[in-house]
């Protein structure tokens, strides 16, 4: 009965039938007490399942081996870790020998509190106390070594006692999350050499380390080897691949491969359908992506908060009030609370639609609803307000960030240079970069380009090349948005021959490609200094490249060849550039 309840997360139910056995003179199994802990632990309750610990001699029963690991575990899934090491003392006080489980929950704490070298010596311990380890410890360990970067040094150390599987699968993972998938294959052959089989999670981790990059083609390489093995996939790996397609913008392969998952029996998890949904709203299919958020419910697999997020912000993107509200209020009436990601997302539909003071209501009210807002929901409301001239009330923001605890980055102070660059308050931009620099955060390429456009918006040309010599003197590598200012910065100053020396400097050096920007920049200069023919020679060159002119080309060369000569000389000009592209 206790474990039923249990079970049902009864926890008033479970104390009462305890506190009856108690009164009645009933002893307590182990099992039974066992199962009182693990009712504690689902409902997140360690502490309150440690106190029961400490008074169970009142019914009847005497700690044991199995109890003290189930107690030290539910003090693990809460990352009580200042707890577990007395609960260990205790246990050893009370002449009791740790088995292997115990001894993985141990590694598994030390690990989880970024101690690997203590868990690398329990392990050491349990050796020397005749414990032998086994998969799951040394994958803990392998696992935990991985995450920061040290997966050579995971490798040296797997090597020394024989890897399994889970071993490899964990090294694997680690290559994979820095992006070293050539090496992940080598481990993969290298399992097959070995004779140890390559389950579906060693499969899974590649394909899906494949599909972020967007590489579906070897992905589906790695399934067919799958299937030549004897290994089935599972809907992780379908759900990889689903996502691959739907980053490239492949939305009927992805639909393709949804259908044949169905067919062949893989039914879709929340995560998938929120895979799907996510990738649909990235690709503008709103329609097909709520159609699909209803097809969950039916088939009793209900949207979670993910789920909804993906559907607000694609609303979001869409400059769709309307949908993003109704999809907020179908969340809300269906019992989702929503996360940071949904209220962030609300916050700038609200700031598209220009609505601001809603936007800061729904800020405030999270703090009430237990969800702080985090530095990106005030990155979202400042960059909002910073776009509609609101930059007064952007800038007192910092103040209320504070109050919220959530440190400024660097985003938020290029929003906040952009807002003040936008309405020319250079001088108050430059205090904000003082201000950014004695905070300690240092400033990136985003920053520079911004106080540079901004600068040259205001006509400030000087100061932007004094800018430029600071960001090559610290090291600062320049990027296309960067070339492009510097070129527009020559040609407003009419420097046009030196903005034509570092288009074609630049390109022969291999380090930048000139885009439909400093194509356009370069011909408004050449025009304004009355320079046609040559205009005509870059606009050749620009074609030959591949590069289409837009409005704003044709209307620079429009513009100058009326001005230059006259009403009818431009209409033969261009009729003979179309007949020649």
């Amino acid at each position: 009965m206790i474990e039923k309840l249990g079970e049902k997360c009864e926890i008033d139910g479970v104390q009462y039938l305890l506190q009856q056995m108690k009164v009645e003179g009933v002893s307590c199994s182990e099992g039974v007490f066992i199962s009182v802990i693990n009712s504690y632990r689902r409902v997140g309750l360690a502490e309150q399942a440690l106190k029961m610990f400490y008074r169970i001699r009142e019914f009847g029963l005497k700690p044991t081996v199995k109890i003290y690991n189930h107690i030290l575990d539910a003090l693990l899934a809460e990352n009580r870790f200042s707890m577990i090491n007395p609960i260990y003392s205790n246990m050893k006080r009370d002449g009791m020998e740790p088995n292997v489980f115990t001894y993985n929950i141990l590694l598994k704490a030390l690990c989880k509190n970024n101690r690997v070298d203590g868990a690398y010596k329990l392990l050491v311990e349990m050796g020397n106390k005749g414990c032998a380890p086994d998969a799951v410890s040394y994958t803990t360990i392998v696992s935990s070594m991985c995450k920061p970067g040290q997966v050579e040094e995971a490798r040296e150390l797997a090597m020394r006692f024989g890897s399994g599987v889970s071993v490899y699968n964990a090294l694997i993972n680690g290559l994979c999350k820095e992006h070293r998938i050539e090496e992940a294959f080598w481990l993969l052959c290298e399992m097959v050499d070995r004779g140890i089989d390559p389950n579906v999670i060693t499969y899974s981790t590649i394909i899906s380390s494949l599909c972020d990059v967007g590489n579906v083609e070897t992905s589906l390489g790695i399934l067919g080897q799958m299937f030549v093995r004897g290994c089935n996939p599972n809907i992780h790996s379908f759900t990889s691949l689903l996502k691959g397609y739907l980053l490239g913008g492949r939305t009927y392969e992805a639909s393709d491969l949804w259908n044949r998952m169905i067919r062949e029996g893989f039914l879709p998890n929340v995560v998938a359908y929120s895979t799907l949904i996510h990738g649909l709203c990235s690709n503008g299919s709103m329609n097909e992506a709520v159609s699909v958020s209803y097809q969950m419910e039916e088939n009793s697999c209900p949207p979670n908060v993910t789920t909804y997020s993906a559907l607000i912000d694609g609303f979001a993107k869409a400059g769709n009030l309307l949908g993003a509200s109704q999809t907020w209020n179908r969340m809300i009436s269906n019992g989702c609370s929503p996360n940071v990601v949904a209220y962030t997302c609300m916050v700038k539909v609200l700031c598209q639609n220009n609505m601001f003071h809603q936007a800061h209501s729904l800020i405030e009210k999270m703090a009430f609803e237990n969800c702080p807002p985090n530095t990106v929901t005030f990155n979202t409301f400042i960059k909002g307000l910073c776009g509609c001239g609101r930059v007064d009330w952007a800038m007192k923001l910092l103040d209320q960030m504070k109050q919220y605890e959530c440190l400024p980055n660097i985003t938020t102070y290029n929003e906040l240079l952009d807002g003040l660059l936008r309405v020319n308050r250079v001088k108050e931009a430059f205090e904000l970069v003082t201000e950014i620099e004695k905070c300690g955060i240092q400033l990136n390429i985003v920053t520079y380009n911004t106080i540079l456009h901004g600068v040259c918006r205001a006509g400030m040309v000087v100061e932007a090349f004094q800018l430029l010599g600071k960001m090559l003197t610290e090291g600062t590598k320049l990027d296309a948005i960067t070339f492009n200012i510097i070129i527009y910065a020559y040609c407003k100053q009419g420097k046009v021959n030196n903005a034509i020396q570092l288009l074609d400097r630049i390109r022969g050096g291999g380090e930048w490609n000139p885009d439909i920007i400093s194509y356009t920049s370069l011909l408004w200069g050449i025009c304004n200094s009355g320079g046609m023919q040559e205009a005509f020679i870059y606009l050749q060159k620009m074609l030959n490249e591949g590069i289409c002119p837009n409005f704003a080309t044709w209307n620079v060369l429009v513009r100058s060849l009326f001005s230059n000569l006259g009403h009818l000389g431009p209409v033969y000009i261009l009729d003979d550039i179309m007949a020649n592209k």
